[in-house]
């Protein structure tokens, strides 16, 4: 039988009493049918039954009882200096708050980035009152784990759930002739089959037009390219598609996508035959056949752009410069995760993942990607900062922000203006039917 903790420890606490008082046999005869009934060790089972109601007397009339459903609470002592702690909490803003096990991945390479652009940002982080690096620090970060890693940001950790507005609309055309690929059909070992999505930015009002950022994202990589387009119209998005493919490190072999007419056109349709890609789609109703850059519709657009409403080309040019800084972030600073292994245990299920790598590390380690481009993608890496970078990515943020605000102020501005000016010839047309003047 299986028996949950409590219930176990009710059990314990009901026999204590008669096991302590019992002779040696009975207690032997006890621990034999609480074993095979609790499914415990017999000498932790022993141990349970000796300290339950055991009352141990202090000094004056203070008294102790034992009672195993009680969980005594430990603090853990600190072993970690505050000068590791706050140089822990920078590189966890640097990584854009990313999970303890990415970070963890990540922390020798940003502790080799800090000391190749010290004297470039040593300004910086005395104005941010980080304590000056010491071998000390180095050699606790270095030491530390993923689970202490997680304690340690517990209380810096801010979650904000947001839902968006779907913009997807039913294709018509050609379904017939695209075949269908389903979640579990994707190859992690052999890249360049990407999967494409666009995610809309109406600020939850779909009237007219507004801004789009189109997705592309490699399945075995995670290479993930974005561009941002004034609308969602056929042209726009073979554009966008086109110039986010140019900027992948490897061959493309494959394209899938919703069941929208913006993808499941006869334009991308032929193009795809040219350039001999393989075109697939989703079931119909079935988003998680596109898991994977669903998953990036989140990472990648909502957590940097934000839900609301872009509609004008200032914006477009800020997000796409915003998408510029955002890609060398991603591909060569923040490790992912690849899921390896799913196993159902009755209710439970239990998932194994891959060690955390960037899309960059994953496009080295990677036989099918050409020598000359991970030359090149190794050149670029030695050039790039991880901290001005996301400085610059925090810029680019803001000035989004700004120009939404002063779009917004704008239109406030022409509202009351013209408001003002409808109350005013109102005014103007009662006077005059009250008023008569007569020559």
């Amino acid at each position: 039988m299986n028996f949950m903790l409590n219930e176990r420890q009710n059990y314990i606490h009901m026999i204590a009493p008669q096991y302590q008082k019992a002779s040696k046999k009975d207690k032997s005869l006890m621990l034999d049918h609480g074993t095979r009934v609790l499914a415990m060790n017999r000498s932790y089972l022993a141990h349970c039954l000796s300290l339950s109601h055991r009352v141990i007397r202090l000094s004056g009339k203070v008294k102790l009882q034992g009672d195993v459903r009680k969980k005594s609470v430990r603090k853990r002592s600190c072993f970690f200096t505050p000068a590791t702690i706050a140089w822990l909490i920078y590189f966890w803003k640097v990584m854009y708050q990313c999970c303890d096990q990415r970070l963890h991945s990540m922390i020798p390479l940003l502790m080799a980035k800090r000391a190749q652009f010290e004297t470039l940002h040593e300004d910086a982080w005395k104005a941010q009152d980080l304590p000056p690096w010491t071998q000390e620090i180095e050699n606790q970060l270095r030491s530390m784990s993923a689970s202490s890693i997680y304690r340690y940001l517990r209380k810096e950790r801010q979650k904000a759930r947001f839902k968006g507005i779907s913009h997807t609309r039913p294709g018509s055309l050609l379904k017939q002739a695209i075949e269908v690929k389903t979640f579990a059909m994707w190859d992690k070992d052999i890249p360049g089959f990407t999967q494409m999505d666009l995610v809309g930015h109406e600020g939850g009002d779909a009237w007219g037009c507004f801004a789009f950022s189109l997705n592309i994202t490699d399945v075995a990589t995670q290479w993930t390219e974005t561009v941002a387009t004034p609308t969602k119209a056929q042209s726009f998005v073979f554009a966008a598609l086109q110039q986010g493919k140019a900027r992948f490190p490897l061959a493309l072999k494959g394209l899938h996508s919703d069941n929208g007419s913006e993808f499941i056109n006869a334009h991308l349709w032929k193009y795809c035959m040219q350039e001999q890609l393989q075109f697939t789609r989703n079931r119909k109703s079935f988003k998680n056949d596109s898991c994977y850059i669903e998953q990036k519709n989140w990472s990648l657009v909502r957590s940097y752009v934000g839900y609301a409403r872009y509609d004008t080309l200032a914006e477009v040019q800020c997000m796409n410069a915003l998408y510029e800084v955002l890609r060398l972030y991603t591909h060569y600073f923040l490790p992912v995760m690849q899921l390896q292994e799913k196993l159902r245990i009755g209710a439970r299920m239990m998932k194994r993942w891959d060690r955390p790598k960037t899309p960059y590390q994953r496009v080295m380690e990677s036989s099918h990607v050409p020598v000359e481009n991970k030359q090149a993608c190794q050149a670029v890496y030695e050039t790039l900062d991880p901290f001005t970078l996301n400085q610059e990515v925090q810029r680019l943020k803001n000035k989004l922000k700004g120009l939404r605000r002063k779009k917004e102020l704008d239109r406030i501005h022409a509202e009351d203006k013209l408001l003002n000016k409808d109350s005013a010839g109102k005014v103007l047309a009662e006077s005059s039917k009250t008023v008569r003047i007569g020559f």
